[in-house]
């Protein structure tokens, strides 16, 4: 079986960066350093044109548009011109590390121009009732996209690619919903608010067949353009379920490519995400937002919360090969509408329980390692160092210790074939302790030092194998033996 090293994924971006067109000449600058630190995938922003140049990525105006044509009073977009992300996506690629491009299909904003159009009402809370009958609206539905020309494509969006939109230019009326007669929201979506198709924008129809066809011509030229290597798939809950499935298992098949892809299903309801998954036939991971709610959870709860629950009815216990777990991201930072953010003490402990641990695989936040001064959030202390730690060392059986509402731990026993691995961890939501644990009689005799400073003192493993790990209140300590300290140390 070939060696397989752990895995980390970093977003590389955060909501408020700043408008700059910077972006991607930063990625290439900082790859060689996240390679050193031990990340092997990032997954970097919406590449493409929105409707301005400061739009984050989501508001999707042309996805044929990576910074290339002027559209929308702007060549770059927020992130820098088509010329630089695909140099940034070269160093990235120079440095060993994959990129995951951000794919948001579900919806488009910015049309050129409007059209008339016979539509009906539906109630926000429930699109699944009518409460006006077909009337008609002034929609802004039509995407010719004159800066490009034709170049790529020369598809041209109008009405009958979308199921519906918010907006009526004739009435301006605010909270209005509206589907377009002769259609309905996709049946097989999530079932909040009803149907949960409409997120923003006009929503695009994916049981048009043309316009799937022109998403599928899209994706193969996009990885064509770009060589990335894998997708993240924006808003997966609000488009129909078996499209993913279906696209997904044509581009592989004819690109032969495998493609791998997280979908972001955001729901904390662990049967919603297990349904998701067996739809779509196990082709995506989805990241566990289950997980992240309990991170939430117990960082508002303090010693309250029974830390040996943190993982129940969490997606990296039912599906582990199917959960990228993470602590936080984009959209749950303060400000935004999933505003859900991990409260500082906890981070570490957070961050401890996905990287170094077997199950999932993690993705750090953009803004808990280098920090975000702009909204006064520090950078999450030893971050760096349990990265590093998880590249390097935190392999073999894992055997855990949940025996206490506040004071858990586990060890991981090492791989002889990695030279220094193998590790305790022992974390707090309430008083520091020490907890015993079995390293293993390969360790016998060995001191173990906590790479995170908590605990300055040394402990030996005892000749059966057995040790007492320490940690203070509110904190992890990640024990190590003394070699692979040493050389963290020297390398940090």
């Amino acid at each position: 079986m070939k060696d397989q090293k752990n895995r980390t994924m970093m977003q590389y971006f955060e909501w408020y960066l700043t408008n700059d067109g910077l972006w991607w000449k930063r990625c290439a600058a900082k790859a060689p350093n996240l390679s050193a630190l031990g990340i092997t995938d990032v997954w970097l922003p919406p590449a493409y044109k929105g409707a301005s140049q400061n739009d984050v990525g989501y508001g999707v105006y042309d996805t044929y548009d990576l910074g290339e044509f002027d559209q929308k009073g702007t060549v770059r977009t927020k992130y820098g011109t088509m010329k630089e992300y695909l140099r940034a996506i070269e160093a990235f690629h120079a440095n060993d590390i994959k990129v995951y491009a951000d794919i948001v299909l579900n919806h488009r904003t910015g049309a050129d121009e409007c059209e008339d159009v016979l539509a009906y009402t539906v109630a926000g809370d429930n699109r699944n009732e009518v409460t006006g009958g077909d009337r008609q609206i002034r929609a802004w539905s039509r995407f010719t996209f004159p800066g490009r020309g034709g170049r790529y494509s020369k598809f041209q969006w109008d009405h009958t690619c979308f199921t519906g939109t918010d907006w009526d230019e004739n009435t301006r009326e605010q909270g209005k919903l509206y589907c377009f007669s002769g259609k309905k929201w996709s049946q097989l979506t999530d079932t909040e608010n009803g149907n949960f198709d409409y997120l923003m924008g006009c929503d695009v129809d994916m049981d048009n067949p043309e316009v799937v066809e022109e998403i599928y011509k899209w994706l193969s030229w996009y990885i064509e353009k770009t060589q990335i290597d894998g997708l993240r798939l924006d808003a997966v809950k609000h488009i129909k379920f078996t499209f993913y499935r279906d696209l997904l298992k044509r581009v592989r098949k004819e690109t032969g490519l495998a493609l791998p892809a997280v979908g972001e299903y955001w729901s904390d309801d662990l049967g919603r995400l297990c349904y998701y998954l067996d739809t779509v036939e196990n082709v995506m991971s989805v990241f566990d937002v289950t997980l992240h709610y309990k991170f939430h959870n117990a960082s508002i709860t303090g010693r309250g919360f029974d830390m040996r629950t943190i993982f129940d009815g969490c997606l990296v216990s039912r599906l582990p090969e199917y959960a990228v777990t993470f602590v936080d991201n984009h959209d749950t930072q303060y400000g935004q509408s999933l505003q859900s953010f991990i409260e500082d003490w906890f981070k570490p402990i957070s961050y401890a329980l996905i990287l170094l641990r077997k199950a999932g695989t993690p993705c750090i936040f953009y803004s808990d390692y280098y920090g975000n001064p702009g909204r006064d959030r520090p950078m999450v202390p030893n971050l760096g160092k349990l990265i590093k730690i998880r590249a390097k060392y935190a392999y073999g059986e894992q055997v855990d210790y949940f025996d206490h509402p506040n004071l858990i731990g586990w060890v991981r026993r090492g791989e002889k074939k990695r030279s220094g691995s193998g590790l305790a961890v022992v974390l707090s939501n309430g008083e520091g302790g020490g907890k015993r644990m079995e390293m293993g009689t390969a360790f016998a005799g060995q001191q173990f030092y906590d790479a995170m400073g908590e605990c300055t003192d040394p402990i030996t493993i005892e000749e059966d194998g057995w040790g007492t790990f320490y940690c203070n209140g509110g904190s992890v300590s990640v024990w190590m033996p003394q070699k692979a300290f040493e050389d963290m140390t020297v390398n940090d």
